[in-house]
């Protein structure tokens, strides 16, 4: 049978590509093509239908495609448009199919694109599955070999992801995941698309630039690090000197990727260059990246081939997965861009030569190498089979125990057991902290929320079972004013607040002033300064309130003596008669080096009187709250 209807066609033993004669183009008219798949013993044939477009005919007379069994005697077609497989993926029971495809005249048709794979990977898609034809956020397939030639578009590249719309073989070609030459599984995630996908050349594609999509395309790559270079050597370098005289260095160590400015150049004219790059121990590599010189100088290599070594003398050239011939590794095709290449199979080696093919206008290169740590294996020990271990019987004791009544163990369930019991006791634990972390919480906050106070006119009222103190009532201004400075110097808002009697209550009268009392009265918006019209008078400057009791359980009571009607002090103020003099009175002196108890030693200024110097009211050491004899009054002479 003739072949001139075969198109692209690349079969191995465990999967494979072919499709007709102009694919997708329109297929020759009068074309005929067979192929033979063969599997491994022992498994079976899928086939998958990329696309079947033969112009449709009654029982496709015009074009066809047929499967037949020899050995087993089955057939399956034959097909065309109008009679196409019912499902994508074909499943045989043999492990050898002959594929029939002829055609004779016609107008139209795109011709025929299958695949094929062993029955070891059910999930076989052709080579025109794309992203959008799956859901899932991680989609795994087996990509069959020879898709990188099947005509099919992709956007991105392997740092950014492919879009969405990119069919999922070819791009898993040039991520460098699978080779063309093998095929393999392909692991993938289809994440949140972006706004721009960037061209890339690598792995003998080119890829587009795309626009936003929905969901872009990850591969999963292991091993995919960059390596550190610990030294560069090279054949040769060139010694540059530029017209303005001056010498620029293209040396070895230019050749690392990120190195601004030029690369490494080989010398003129020199035969069998090579780059040669020490990764100072054992290494995976994984893949290369090249790129040329610079934007200023348009030098670079379009081909190269790969020798690895791992003592730096015994160099093995790099063969790819068909191990017959060596890989000759497409180069850059400009000076300033990046091409990737993978190494599958990866190689495993501590120097890595970089050999160029071809180049424009001069050898220029710059290189950088991917791939991991060396996986240690560890040796396995050798089987040594176990003695149980005799165990002494002590024979001072019983061999056999007495059971305790009442007691079980099954020692299949004391490991359970156990751990119940220890999760019930550090549950309790649990409880137990938390309960006493909020008694001490709640201890706390109690003194401060619970003092109340009460004031019935002026006065404070005591709770049952509480001692409310004027020192936790925040001080007003008229009575911080109150407070006397002479007696007891510094800050009385420091000092011990002293506590009182309580006293009965007292009726108030009419011009608003409080009766005579011995208690320190509360602060209250009603109190007021008493009116001073006479230095004789009470001094307005303090209060009239008796002293702390003494810590002594005896209590001061209230009390009044009375007073001559002519004597009484109005406390809501003195006036005197129009025109005459305000009367002098003259008060005691104290005994010679003797002051009364409570007093202190004058202050002020002293003014001449009837009976000697008599201190001013602005001056006065003696107040009325701390001298005895302060209330006592003569008649004027």
């Amino acid at each position: 049978m003739p072949r001139d209807g075969c198109g692209h066609t690349l079969l191995t033993p465990h999967s494979g590509t072919l499709s007709s004669k102009n694919y997708p183009g329109t297929y020759p008219n009068h074309t005929a093509c067979r192929w033979r798949l063969r599997a491994p013993p022992g498994t079976s044939l899928l086939l998958a239908f990329g696309d079947v477009d033969l112009e449709p005919s009654e029982r496709c007379a015009r074009s066809s495609l047929l499967l037949a069994d020899p050995q087993a005697g089955t057939a399956y077609g034959p097909y065309c448009r109008n009679a196409v497989p019912a499902t994508p993926l074909l499943v045989t029971n043999s492990s050898a199919v002959t594929v029939l495809f002829n055609s004779t005249s016609h107008r139209s048709g795109r011709g025929l694109l299958l695949s094929y794979a062993t029955s070891q990977h059910p999930d076989l898609v052709s080579c025109l599955a794309r992203g959008t034809h799956y859901t899932q956020e991680y989609v795994s397939v087996y990509c069959p070999a020879g898709c990188k030639d099947i005509d099919g578009d992709i956007w991105g590249n392997p740092s950014q992801g492919y879009r969405d719309t990119s069919v999922l073989c070819k791009a898993a070609v040039h991520a460098g995941v699978i080779a063309d030459e093998l095929g393999g599984q392909v692991t993938l995630s289809r994440e949140k698309g972006i706004t721009l996908y960037e061209s890339a050349f690598a792995n003998g594609l080119h890829s587009k630039r795309g626009s936003l999509s929905e969901k872009r395309l990850i591969f999963h790559r292991a091993c995919g690090d960059a390596l550190e270079v610990a030294a560069f050597n090279a054949s040769s370098w060139w010694h540059e000197v530029d017209a303005l005289g001056q010498d620029r260095a293209w040396a070895a160590e230019r050749a690392a990727l990120g190195t601004a400015g030029h690369s490494w150049a080989a010398e003129p004219g020199s035969e069998a260059t090579w780059l040669e790059l020490d990764l100072g121990t054992r290494r995976n590599v994984t893949g290369i990246i090249t790129k040329g010189s610079s934007e200023q100088y348009d030098y670079y290599v379009t081909s190269y081939r790969v020798s690895s070594s791992r003592d730096g003398k015994n160099w093995r050239p790099y063969r790819g997965s068909g191990g017959q011939e060596d890989k000759v590794f497409e180069g850059n095709a400009d000076s300033h861009g990046e091409v990737s290449n993978a190494f599958i199979p990866p190689i495993v080696a501590r120097y890595v030569r970089v050999t160029p093919q071809s180049w424009h206008q001069r050898v220029a290169l710059k290189v950088a190498l991917v791939g991991c740590q060396l996986a240690r294996v560890r040796a396995p020990r050798p089987y040594v089979p176990s003695v149980p271990k005799e165990v002494p019987v002590p024979t001072s004791h019983p061999a056999s125990h007495t059971p305790i009544p009442g007691v079980a163990l099954d020692s299949e369930k004391a490991g359970s057991t156990l751990l119940v019991m220890l999760l019930i006791g550090g549950f309790v634990l649990f409880c137990s902290s938390l309960l006493l972390l909020a008694f001490l919480c709640r201890r706390k906050r109690k003194p401060a929320a619970e003092l109340n106070c009460g004031i019935t006119k002026g006065y404070p009222k005591l709770e049952p079972s509480q001692v409310c103190s004027l020192q936790s009532l925040p001080p007003p201004d008229s009575l911080l004013a109150s407070f006397p400075t002479a007696a007891a110097p510094g800050d009385l808002s420091r000092t011990h607040s002293p506590e009182y009697a309580e006293p009965d209550l007292v009726p108030v009268s009419p011009c608003t002033q409080a009766g005579p009392s011995t208690f320190k009265p509360l602060p209250d918006e009603g109190y007021a300064l008493p009116l001073v019209v006479s230095h004789y008078d009470v001094p307005g400057k303090y209060h009239e309130y008796a002293e702390p009791l003494p810590p002594e359980p005896e209590y001061a009571t209230p009390f009044s003596e009375p007073e001559p009607a002519g004597t009484r002090w109005n406390p809501c103020g003195i006036t005197g008669l129009p025109g005459s003099p305000p009367a002098r009175y003259d008060a005691p002196a104290p005994r010679p080096g003797e002051l009364p108890a409570g007093c202190a030693a004058p202050r002020g200024e002293r003014t001449a009187g009837a009976g000697g110097d008599v201190p001013s009211p602005e001056g006065a050491g003696c107040q009325l709250r701390d001298c005895p004899l302060s209330h006592v009054y003569h008649e004027a002479l």
